[in-house]
């Protein structure tokens, strides 16, 4: 996941993104959304906030990238089903929604989601699209295969993993028992498959 890169300047040290991407992980478990501010993730890093800054506009996409995208640097799937693929991912996202953390920053990024068009089309657009390059990836194997079909909406699908996982498990709060992730892939490689 990238966030806002700079083209100016000295290079950027992975220590440091490293180091705040954890300190703001840490904050969403210990205090809380509301609680956790630029200033207190750039300490508990040991850096500037001018440093924060220069990686993400604010706190709602700092956020959203240390807590929604630890699914996007894991290798893409290959089972040899798109249901097996499916479920590869959605449990993934299940991981990621089901951790402390997601928990504890959820109802604060929503709201700031809703109060910010901008916000929200930015994170759509920037954060979401290693999710959706993962999923073309899965889609083009299962096309290869004779599984679905070429024009099936990506964005369309990506939607439904992620809101069905979103709402069963970061909205509704349920445990996730260990089928989730393959009961929801064969509903929905069910609903997209070719007949």
């Amino acid at each position: 996941m990238s966030s806002f890169p700079s083209s100016r300047g000295r290079p950027r040290d992975p220590r440091s993104h490293e180091a705040i991407v954890s300190a703001a992980t840490e904050l969403m478990i210990e205090v809380g959304y509301a609680a956790t501010s630029i200033g207190a993730v750039a300490a508990r890093a040991g850096v500037g906030k001018d440093t924060v800054y220069r990686r993400w506009r604010g706190k709602p996409e700092l956020v959203f990238e240390a807590v929604f995208t630890t699914t996007d640097h894991a290798p893409v799937p290959d089972t040899g089903t798109l249901t097996g693929d499916l479920t590869a991912l959605l449990q993934g996202l299940v991981d990621e929604f089901h951790a402390p953390a997601a928990a504890a920053a959820l109802p604060g990024l929503l709201a700031d989601f809703a109060a910010d068009p901008v916000l929200k089309a930015r994170i759509r657009g920037d954060f979401l699209a290693p999710s959706k390059e993962r999923l073309l990836i899965v889609f083009e194997r299962a096309v290869t295969r004779g599984e679905i079909a070429v024009d099936t909406p990506v964005d369309l699908v990506l939607d439904t993993l992620a809101g069905a996982v979103f709402f069963h498990v970061g909205l509704v709060g349920e445990q996730p028992d260990p089928q989730l992730a393959g009961r929801l892939a064969a509903v929905i490689a069910k609903g997209i498959e070719i007949r």
